[in-house]
């Protein structure tokens, strides 16, 4: 499952978990090919709806079938699904409190080759703000199986963010993740690293890095954006004194602005954010080199380590 990109653990695991949940439909903008919710559309035809490339009337199609009393998987490239839908999204999901599953694939920077247009790094930004709504960000292949029940049973709107790439692995296959409760993934005493998505594999590459130069680096999985574990960020200012967050975002409203905002009201220690400073991403040979590119190597993690830390001790 490893070896697999994102979306195809996703597309498979979901087929499969169709069998065990009769109520689950799939909805798709014409883009199954690509987000490989065409095994799920293979195996249950009269489950799968493609409503075309028409994202506001894809959202609302699946709010349909919410108050029909099933339970809509409704996927569209994660840019289009965020910002063209975003007044559906409001207030027909969210504001409405339906039971939808809004999928965003091609997140991030993964979509390397597209350009700005469809490089998705403010949907997390967008769909925190909104009251009632769920968002998870999870981090490799084997948490995104072992979420797919979890998201299946929660009651209420819920954003889920997919790569279109494939993923460090971090998790072991029987991962058992739970809204609202981070996962310690590396314990440390000097600093913590917080981190979801594409950039917890390289947070925990930059942790052993540190572990070479004598840093006690923990590391710490905030997989669900909202709500917040809030007791897991106090309790690691309390740790280790100094924190950095790493996210596939901009650095503005989402992981890094949410830890932020805890750390300010509650626990304050130096904090520095590593993301997407505040421009547009470029077009790209492979979603690695747009992450370097665009400052979330491995070793801007552990720069960024090193000024927390350098703060810390002033």
């Amino acid at each position: 499952m490893s070896e697999m990109p994102q979306r195809e653990a996703y597309g498979r695991a979901l087929a499969e978990y169709g069998d065990v949940n009769k109520k689950i439909v799939v909805l798709d903008a014409d883009t199954s090919s690509s987000t490989l919710t065409h095994f799920f559309g293979s195996r249950f035809p009269e489950r799968f709806f493609n409503v075309g490339i028409a994202e506001p009337c894809l959202v609302d199609f699946g709010v349909g079938l919410s108050l029909g009393g099933f339970i809509p998987f409704v996927n569209a490239f994660a840019a289009f699904l965020s910002l063209r839908a975003v007044e559906q999204v409001r207030t027909c999901v969210a504001y409405a409190e339906t039971n939808v599953k809004l999928v965003g694939h091609y997140a991030g920077l993964s979509d390397f080759k597209d350009g700005p247009t469809h490089n998705c790094v403010m949907d997390l930004a967008v769909m925190r703000a909104m009251p009632n709504m769920t968002v998870i960000v999870p981090a490799d292949n084997n948490e995104i199986v072992n979420w797919l029940p979890v998201i299946a049973e929660h009651q209420g709107p819920l954003y889920f963010r997919m790569s279109r790439d494939k993923s460090l692995p971090v998790h072991p296959a029987d991962v058992k993740p739970e809204i609202g409760k981070s996962i310690w993934i590396r314990e440390g005493s000097d600093v913590t690293l917080i981190s979801n998505g594409a950039m917890l594999g390289r947070s925990v590459q930059a942790a052993e890095l540190l572990a070479e130069k004598k840093i006690s680096a923990g590391v710490l999985e905030i997989h669900t954006l909202k709500p917040l574990d809030v007791d897991a960020i106090c309790l690691a200012a309390a740790r280790t004194g100094a924190i950095v967050t790493a996210e596939e975002h901009t650095i503005i409203g989402a992981l890094g602005g949410a830890v932020a905002e805890i750390l300010a009201e509650n626990c304050p220690v130096p904090l520095e954010r590593v993301g997407i400073k505040d421009r547009f991403p470029v077009t790209s040979k492979g979603a690695d080199l747009l992450m370097d590119h665009m400052g979330l190597r491995v070793l801007d993690v552990v720069a960024a380590a090193e000024k927390a830390l350098r703060r810390k001790e002033r």
